[in-house]
């Protein structure tokens, strides 16, 4: 089985490179109006340039998964700051996406968690539909709409789970079928299990993403590793990438959900092993907080496990 590694947004081994530089709409307002659209379209162009700094370290690092920042246009889907940040930027969107091509990354957005559609508030759903709108316009303007996803949690339980999952169901066709088949549902740390998401992607035929971290922290007794990975490796049957999997570990046991500046060795070797007897080829996004450095570090340390082999900078045969 193979098993490559990516990581989230900012390659932190690179100087002044930060995707996600914004601004506040407090200070928004504060601007004259030519002041405004000079300092969003300046903070974006810095974003986009750094996200292909980035991308071009992971090609000189042979690293094979990379998350976009959310966060590239500064408020992009506030109401009172709209503006044209397609148009503005053609040539910088076309080139992140040829570099994304050429070396065939795979790529995703993963959304914050006010991206949601278990309420019951017309204005949550409408907003995250705006929010999933603007990154799948982004998705487009990079020629990448139909191969990169765009992950969400379920969301909150709102003290009655099963409701709450019906309103999913029921809000989520608002969402135009286009933007629906390139998202994908990942299981959490405190509300929706692994087997609760996984249901959840089954019925409305979408990739789930798992996420081992949240697996461990938030587990029913019943859901065991080799029972529903067979499942979990389903729901991407019909998508041409692996399956994708979130790998981080607890920054400690009193703050077992915060992720760990590195991925501790000793947390995953049970998802190793798990996943090296079923022989699936998956992905593994990194979340820990040193994000590419904890990458090859990650690698290094599972490449010294006797019958792995390290292929390249960022890929491991087990």
């Amino acid at each position: 089985m193979i098993i490559r590694f990516g990581y989230v947004s900012m390659a932190t081994a690179l100087y002044d490179a930060s995707p996600s530089k914004t601004m506040t709409f407090s200070r928004y307002k504060q601007l004259g109006k030519e002041e405004r659209a000079k300092q969003l379209r300046n903070i974006t162009k810095a974003n986009l340039e750094h996200t292909k700094r980035a991308l071009h370290y992971n090609i000189a690092h042979q690293i094979h998964l990379y998350r976009f920042s959310s966060s590239l246009v500064p408020l992009a889907t506030h109401e009172e700051a709209q503006w044209d940040y397609l148009s503005s930027f053609q040539e910088e969107y076309k080139e992140i996406g040829e570099l994304v091509k050429k070396y065939q990354m795979r790529t995703s957005f993963h959304p914050n968690q006010f991206t949601l559609f278990t309420s019951d508030k017309e204005h949550v759903t409408a907003n995250a539909i705006k929010d999933m709108e603007y990154h799948y316009a982004l998705l487009e303007a990079m020629g990448l709409e139909k191969e990169s996803h765009i992950n969400l949690h379920v969301g909150g339980a709102y003290g009655d789970k099963p409701s709450a999952v019906e309103r999913f169901h029921e809000n989520l066709k608002q969402l135009p079928p286009r933007i629906k088949k390139q998202m994908t549902l990942e299981n959490d740390d405190k509300t929706y299990t692994t087997s609760e998401t996984l249901a959840i992607c089954e019925e409305e035929n979408i990739p789930m993403m798992f996420d081992y971290h949240h697996y461990m922290a938030n587990y029913e007794k019943e859901e065991k590793l080799g029972d529903f990975l067979p499942r979990f490796y389903q729901t991407w049957s019909k998508n041409p990438f692996p399956p994708k999997l979130h790998v981080s570990s607890p920054k400690s046991e009193k703050a077992y959900r915060s992720h760990a500046d590195f991925v501790d060795l000793e947390f995953i070797k049970p998802l190793l092993k798990e996943l090296k007897s079923q022989q699936v080829d998956v992905d593994f996004m990194i979340e820990a907080k040193e994000k590419d450095r904890a990458v090859l570090q990650l690698v290094e340390d599972v490449a010294k496990i006797r019958g792995v082999k390290r292929l390249d900078g960022a890929t491991l045969e087990m």
